[in-house]
């Protein structure tokens, strides 16, 4: 972690030396000595990272705390000297004058000044702990050292083994299967149980009987093609290979000794994802016979997949039960029945503290298998597990092995991960701006940050760091949590530095670390207040304030922007905030700012706009926040603006144009006044993907202002909501320009969702619709609400991809037919049709709302027995319709239909309760209100 940190500053520093005006004072060559001694440092921190969990881990721990801290305090440096810099540019002030002037002197003077003070302050710091390298024999690396791991064998006392009944039967019925020469990858967290699951199926008796050969390998890291081959050829006898030198050979010979054998071959703790090392071993195992098996057990599931593994066996956390058995085999061994009922309460919570890790149960039960009294049981419960020695000693040693194979970027994501609390449901999105906003994420030319961010997120989770995953429906994961010991692992890196912190827990408030640097204060419905002691820690970089369902906590703001300035990441919500004090400016790290659902808040002060790096504002849920700040395009570095839920703002403020970087812009208001943004801003904003709300649309008088919006080379926007009037509007406030302006507005040919609002179309006849809707090929839900003089409906039936379509309150709407179906009825003859024409081919869920007018929905004999009409549909909903007669023919005949509801429509409620009984009694679920 340290090293991430290192390199961070490291890359500051050239930046800072690549300035000209570093070099008017003595900054430039401070800046030289510190860069020179960070990389001296960095050359041995691998050597240090790995040390401290040695014997010498206190002072090492120790030298690497030091240097944290005054990494971080360089940070904080270099950051101010950047931020102004970039602040003097963006004011267009000149900076870089070699004939000093009284506005330089004024302006600058004092920052270059103050700067090199500060570093060289700094580097006396730095010099020390360079020097204390060697006190501790810290050494480079060269060649990366390999970590020493336990062998494993293929001997087990299977009379020793818990619970697992299920995942051994399957195990063994997949080696037991016939066909090709199969590879079958067993993936899981260090401690799961993954060796002893492959131990049992490898000394199955069908197993033993069923194969010719059956060979152990405990390969590790690195995967060293000439020993696993070597160790392999000496499981299957003889001692030819002996006198072999060249892998050729020996691979040789090893394809000729497995040749039309069954086998199976364990090789347990793989760690490579080099396809190429595999590929050679695997070249030569398959001269086997049909039916020869490869099992391999790993942590990471990218080695299954580089292994080509044709099933993939993820390992879960035993049961209550099964830990409870596992832990009393070791805990109560040689114990009284009178003890074990003594302890079985207290027992029973420590097992469970254990979360199903079979090695965290061992470990915990050989604790306490010492701990004699009820006392000694209760101080064990009482502690956290990563602050027990025992677990530093047997249970994270294995995690810590997984922690070195990852590359220090990933350290320092996975250790942050110590700031949520157990059982913490992890948003992935969320995550990953965290990520951004402490400049753990580095983007290239052609792969930006967040992107960066999801590949570090996957290769986690691949590691099994990560669990309990929660995916949308296309498979992406959206949500996870972690694994308790593997919280207690990233706790133990992060002592001190990561803290969870509980308003009203004294044992919490009492335990704060002033030194913290990221800190999740979690505070209780029933807390009046936010304890005091989170204003003392000043170096803090993360404050993320978790209220749960918001509160009205007190909570001092003036007081936390003056004492809490270092600070990158801030999330604070509370129903007592009404003003934001200006003396936010003060924040000037802040990267990412979360004053979502502060449902009281007014106003922004516009010393927001100061906040030169801010990458993410969020004031989604602000219901009563009246505007945006006026100098809202200073913020150029913004990539994601969350306003969704702001009904009371009017306008966006002029200058949105700047805002060049933004992902994110949830809602944009168009103005009626002119003080506002124009809509052609948006034309800017090429990178807006997501959701965009863009309300106001009543107020564009000209289609060309529409067209600069340039909506439709916006390829990542998925949802779209373009609200034109609204219902307070008078007819006569209606022109033609809302249609030439919605004509304008055309979507991303693949835009997945849209709703248009207030549409109103000049005359009831002539229906117009933009010509872009059937080029949206994608679109997957359309709805049409708060729309009057709408008798013809939009020609939607042609939309490939539609599953969802809500009609809510179409003015003018008496009769859905044939047209509904793209049919005009001109054109009804038998000729007129292919009998392979389907109308809304993949609607699955259809709604009418609060049409009053509507009074039939008939295609006509012919519209129904020519063309075939939804045939996917599963849901249908009416509600609000009183005057609706009657249901298409095509509806109650439907086989797909599972659920019919039909609420405030009384005709057709009580014709479907008595006329149509017969005909919807198939439908799974029917429901009348």
């Amino acid at each position: 972690m340290a090293e991430a940190i290192v390199s961070r500053v490291l890359e500051k520093l050239s930046s800072v030396l690549e300035e000209e005006v570093s070099r008017i004072t003595n900054v430039h060559g401070e800046v030289e000595k510190l860069a020179s001694n960070f990389r001296a440092i960095k050359a041995v921190l691998e050597d240090a990272e790995r040390q401290q969990m040695g014997k010498e881990k206190a002072s090492v721990r120790d030298w690497l705390y030091k240097l944290k801290e005054v990494s971080y305090d360089i940070e904080n440096v270099l950051d101010e000297w950047s931020t102004t810099i970039f602040k003097s540019k963006l004011e267009k002030k000149k900076i870089c004058s070699f004939i000093p002037s009284p506005s330089f002197c004024f302006n600058r003077g004092k920052l270059l000044h103050k700067t090199a003070h500060k570093i060289l302050e700094l580097n006396g710091r730095l010099d020390v702990i360079a020097n204390e390298r060697e006190k501790y024999g810290l050494k480079e690396l060269s060649v990366e050292k390999p970590i020493r791991r336990e062998q494993t064998t293929s001997l087990i006392n299977l009379a020793e083994v818990r619970g697992r009944v299920m995942d051994k039967e399957r195990i063994v019925d997949i080696l037991l299967n016939a066909g090709r020469i199969d590879v079958i990858s067993i993936v899981g967290v260090g401690g799961i149980g993954k060796t002893t699951l492959a131990q049992v199926a490898f000394n199955n008796e069908k197993v033993e009987s069923h194969f010719e050969k059956r060979i152990w390998v405990c390969v590790s890291d690195p995967f060293d093609v000439m020993r696993i081959a070597k160790a392999i050829l000496t499981s299957l006898g003889g001692n030819a290979w002996q006198n072999l030198v060249e892998l050729e050979d020996v691979l040789k010979l090893l394809r000729d000794s497995v040749k039309d054998k069954k086998f199976l071959l364990v090789l347990d703790d793989v760690w490579t994802e080099q396809y190429e090392r595999w590929g050679l071993l695997r070249e030569s195992l398959s001269s086997g016979s049909l039916g020869s098996k490869i099992l391999v057990t790993t942590r990471k599931e990218t080695v299954a997949r580089t292994m080509g593994c044709t099933t993939l066996f993820p390992v879960e956390q035993l049961s209550e039960e099964e830990s409870w058995l596992l832990f009393c085999q070791i805990a109560f061994l040689g114990r009284s029945n009178e003890d074990r009922e003594n302890l079985r309460e207290i027992g029973r919570k420590i097992a469970g503290k254990c979360k199903g890790l079979p090695l965290a149960l061992k470990t915990m039960g050989g604790l306490m298998l010492l701990k004699k009294t009820i006392k000694e049981w209760q101080s064990v419960l009482d502690s956290e597990i990563w602050e027990l020695e025992v677990a530093e000693e047997g249970l994270f040693r294995p995690l810590m092995f997984s922690y070195y194979d990852l590359p220090s970027h990933l350290r320092q994501c996975f250790s942050y991960c110590a700031v949520f609390p157990k059982d913490y449901v992890i948003e992935k999105s969320q995550l990953i701006e965290l990520w951004m906003a402490l400049g753990f994420l580095k983007g290239t030319k052609h792969r930006d940050m967040e992107t960066v961010g999801q590949d570090y997120f996957n290769d986690l989770s691949m590691r099994s760091f990560f669990q309990d995953f929660e995916k949308d429906e296309n498979g992406g994961i959206i949500r996870c949590k972690m694994h308790d010991i593997v919280h207690d692992f990233a706790q133990f890196l992060t002592r001190g530095e990561c803290l969870i912190m509980e308003a009203g827990s004294s044992s919490s408030i009492e335990g704060f670390n002033e030194s913290a640097r990221h800190v999740m204060l979690m505070i209780p419905y029933s807390s009046d207040e936010c304890p005091t002691r989170i204003y003392e820690a000043e170096n803090l970089h993360t404050l993320l304030v978790d209220a749960g369902v918001v509160s009205s906590y007190d909570v001092d703001l003036l007081k936390l922007f003056d004492k809490l300035k270092c600070l990158r990441i801030l999330k604070c919500q509370s129903e007592s905030i009404e003003k934001c004090p200006k003396q936010i400016g003060n924040l000037i790290h802040l990267r990412s700012l979360d004053l979502s659902n502060n449902r009281c808040l007014e106003e922004l002060p516009d010393a927001v706009c100061d906040l030169y790096n801010l990458l993410i504002l969020d004031i989604s849920k602000c219901w009563k926040l009246r505007s945006l700040p006026c100098r809202m395009g200073n913020l150029i570095n913004l990539w994601h603006l969350r306003n969704k839920s702001t009904a009371r703002v009017e306008f966006m403020p002029k200058g949105m144009e700047k805002l060049t970087c933004l992902r994110t812009l949830s809602e944009f208001v168009v103005d009626s006044g002119g003080k506002g943004a124009a809509l052609s801003e948006l034309g800017n904003l090429i990178h807006l993907r997501g959701d965009l709300y863009v309300r106001g649309l009543r107020n564009v008088r000209d289609e060309r202002e529409a067209e600069k919006a340039q909506l439709r080379n916006k390829k990542g926007l998925t949802t779209l909501f373009l609200a034109i009037g609204s219902t307070h509007l008078k007819k006569s406030e209606v022109s033609e320009a809302s249609v030439l302006v919605l004509e304008a507005l055309e979507p991303p040919s693949d835009l997945e969702r849209l709703l248009i609002w207030a549409y109103k179309c000049p005359t009831p006849t002539l229906g117009v619709w933009p010509s872009w809707i059937l080029s949206l090929t994608k679109l997957k839900f359309f709805g049409l609400g708060n729309c009057v003089n709408v008798e013809q409906l939009p020609p939607l039936w042609k939309l490939p991809s539609l599953e969802s379509l809500l009609l809510l309150q179409i003015g003018g709407m008496k009769k859905v037919g044939v047209e509904f179906l793209g049919i005009e009825t001109s054109s009804l003859s038998p000729s007129s049709f292919s009998s392979s024409v389907v109308a809304f081919p993949n609607l699955k869920s259809l709604e009418f709302r609060d049409i009053e007018e509507w009074e039939e929905w008939d295609y006509g004999s012919r519209g129904e027995e020519d063309i075939k009409i939804m045939p996917r549909l599963s849901s249908l909903k009416i509600d609000g319709c009183e005057k609706l007669k009657m249901l298409p023919d095509s509806i109650l005949r439907s086989i797909t239909l599972q659920n019919l509801k039909i609420c405030r429509s009384p005709v057709i409620s009580r014709r479907c309760q008595e006329g149509y009984q017969r005909h919807i009694s198939h439908i799974p679920k029917v429901e009348f209100r």
